[in-house]
């Protein structure tokens, strides 16, 4: 997991982790352990992120298969 580049992407985007969290329907919290590896991100939530920020195939491998 890249969550520096995860950030990056967000902010160039104006959201912050709460705004992703929201649009996740999953707490900050929540956003924040699996950005810290403590759970995984589900297929559909990793599907949602690239779309909403439209990430290419290798961002997408880049942030959540590192």
């Amino acid at each position: 997991m890249n969550a520096n580049l995860l950030r990056s992407k967000m902010a160039l985007h104006g959201d912050m982790q709460v705004d992703l969290a929201k649009d996740l329907n999953i707490t900050a919290m929540g956003l924040s352990n699996k950005m810290n590896q403590k759970n995984d991100f589900k297929q559909s939530e990793i599907d949602f992120i690239a779309k909403k920020y439209d990430l290419t195939a290798d961002e997408i491998k880049e942030i959540f298969f590192n």
